[in-house]
C-alpha cells in the first residue's frame, strides 16, 4: 500500500450531534479549562470566559480537541485539524439528519466509510 504514489497523509471527517442535558456543567467544566491554560493571556481568557457562558456551543468547542481523539492512535501524528460547534435544530427522523446518505457519496469517491 506504500507505493510512490500513495499518500501518507489521510483526511478523517467525523460529524456529530450531542445533546446537552446540563448547561451549567458544560459551562463550568469549559471554565475550568480556560482557567487550567497557563498559556492563555490575561485578554484572551477573558474573551474566552465570556464566550463559553454566553454560548453552549462554544463551551463544548473549548472542551473537544481533535488531538484528543488521535493522541494515542500508534503511528500517526496530527498534522491539521479544525472544528466548529453550534445549536442546531435537530430531528432524528427527519431525512435531513440521514447521516447514511453521505456515506454512499463518499464510497463513490472511493473512500472507506465505516
Amino acid at each position: 500500500m506504500s507505493t510512490p504514489e500513495t499518500s501518507r497523509f489521510v483526511r478523517v471527517r467525523v460529524e456529530l450531534v450531542l445533546e446537552v442535558d446540563d448547561n451549567d456543567a458544560l459551562t463550568q467544566a469549559a471554565l475550568r479549562r480556560i482557567s487550567d491554560d497557563a498559556d492563555m493571556p490575561a485578554e484572551e481568557r477573558a474573551h474566552a470566559q465570556s464566550a463559553v457562558t454566553e454560548d453552549t456551543a462554544e463551551a463544548l468547542a473549548y472542551l473537544v480537541d481533535p488531538f484528543d481523539l488521535v493522541s494515542e492512535v500508534p503511528g500517526v501524528e496530527l498534522q491539521q485539524a479544525s472544528w466548529s460547534s453550534e445549536q442546531v435544530d435537530y430531528d432524528p427522523d427527519s431525512p435531513e439528519w440521514d447521516l447514511a446518505e453521505d456515506d454512499v457519496d463518499d464510497q463513490e469517491d472511493g473512500e472507506r466509510v465505516g
